[in-house]
């Protein structure tokens, strides 16, 4: 069974990393493959993540990135835990299907975004404790930064599933494909 990690014929940086970051995203997707909202819902593990939440985090995370890259993120970004919480509780209409949805549009406007900036300009970091002061970042960093993020929780999104009904990732790939695992 064929493990996709990069798209066919990419060739130079941009679309390289691009590629590596749509793979990961593939991963936490497929993780939700066939599942019900209440499997969807369920916390199987000691952590109290799961695969909805989760869903949830990941497009925040990439959507927020690039906001700050584009300069639209607030000037300053005061983190409370009850606020990073809530970016893991999705609401009633923040659905699984709804999720997806918000993550095909996240993605598309990550991707021309990417596709329009030189990979070594800069953005400037909103003041964060985590943040060293007055720090930028390149358009590079910002991607390697996403696949790493979307990356970690695609492993997450593994172990929980993998716990919630026994499919590993090489058989969701095989089913989300039309093949047997």
């Amino acid at each position: 069974m064929p493990i996709h990690v990069v798209e066919k014929d990419v060739t130079d940086e941009r679309g390289t990393l691009l590629a590596f970051l749509a793979a990961q995203r593939g991963g936490v997707r497929r993780a939700l493959l066939g599942l019900t909202a209440e499997q969807a819902a369920s916390v199987p593990s000691a952590s109290e993540m799961s695969l909805h939440g989760l869903l949830k985090h990941v497009i925040q995370a990439e959507t927020g990135w690039i906001e700050w890259a584009k300069g639209n993120a607030p000037k300053s970004f005061e983190e409370t835990t009850e606020r990073w919480q809530q970016g893991w509780r999705p609401t009633e209409e923040e659905t699984v299907e709804a999720l997806l949805a918000r993550w095909d549009e996240a993605a598309a406007a990550t991707e021309r975004f990417i596709r329009s900036v030189d990979l070594e300009s800069t953005f400037e970091l909103p003041p964060a404790p985590w943040f060293p002061k007055e720090s930028s970042l390149s358009m590079r960093w910002l991607l390697l930064h996403l696949i790493e993020e979307i990356a970690r929780h695609a492993g997450h999104a593994d172990i929980i599933r993998e716990t919630i009904d026994g499919k590993t990732a090489f058989e969701l790939v095989a089913q989300e494909e039309g093949e047997d695992a």
